[in-house]
């Protein structure tokens, strides 16, 4: 296959995985964005975390509530924190407990009803996440999972799941990066009356 070809069928995969959401993901999208702004009104915070390039993809949506989403609106900060960006917190619990303890630790450190956890898995199978679900549970956290393929063994775990149907880590991530930047727009018009 020559460049030529490689970059049209990914840009045509990519888009046929975005268009695979359209309709049958838009209520899951939807009762997110809705639980999301329901805790920020109870001066919630919003945690999110992932691994890999999910971690970016964490640390990139709690970015734009934190700062703003889109240029021009200007808006309060909304509380996020993206639990997987100190790397005091990460280096030590996985040296002195083990990596799979990484988000579960910070949860029960910090986590109140109010707040909701949001966890970025494709395969849906990470091990620090499902333990950071489990503790969520335990504090009355609301839960919302950004998930792929069949779920794996967090599907049925969270408030709110949104399982992007493909079993490629990269059209799954490009979508899950697309349904965070919805739902951005979803609170700032929902907090602040933004468009």
């Amino acid at each position: 296959m020559d460049h030529k070809s490689l970059i049209q069928t990914q840009i045509e995969d990519s888009i046929a995985v975005k268009q695979s959401l359209l309709p049958g993901l838009l209520p899951s999208i939807e009762a997110a964005g809705k639980l999301l702004t329901e805790s920020l009104r109870q001066n919630g915070l919003l945690y999110f975390c992932g691994n890999g390039g999910s971690s970016c993809d964490a640390s990139h949506i709690a970015a734009e509530l934190v700062v703003r989403y889109k240029s021009g609106n200007e808006r309060k900060a909304i509380p996020a924190l993206a639990l997987n960006s100190d790397q005091a917190v990460l280096t030590a619990c996985s040296n002195d407990y083990g990596y799979e303890y990484v988000f579960q630790r910070q949860v029960q450190a910090f986590g109140k009803p109010s707040d909701v956890f949001v966890g970025l898995t494709t395969s849906g199978n990470s091990q620090n996440i499902i333990l950071a679900v489990e503790e969520a549970k335990k504090i009355g956290m609301k839960v919302v999972l950004f998930l792929g393929g069949d779920g794996g063994k967090l599907k049925g775990k969270a408030d709110v799941e949104i399982i992007v149907p493909s079993k490629v880590t990269a059209r799954i991530q490009e979508c899950h990066i697309l349904i965070g930047h919805i739902l951005c727009s979803i609170i700032e018009k929902e907090l602040f009356g933004l468009d």
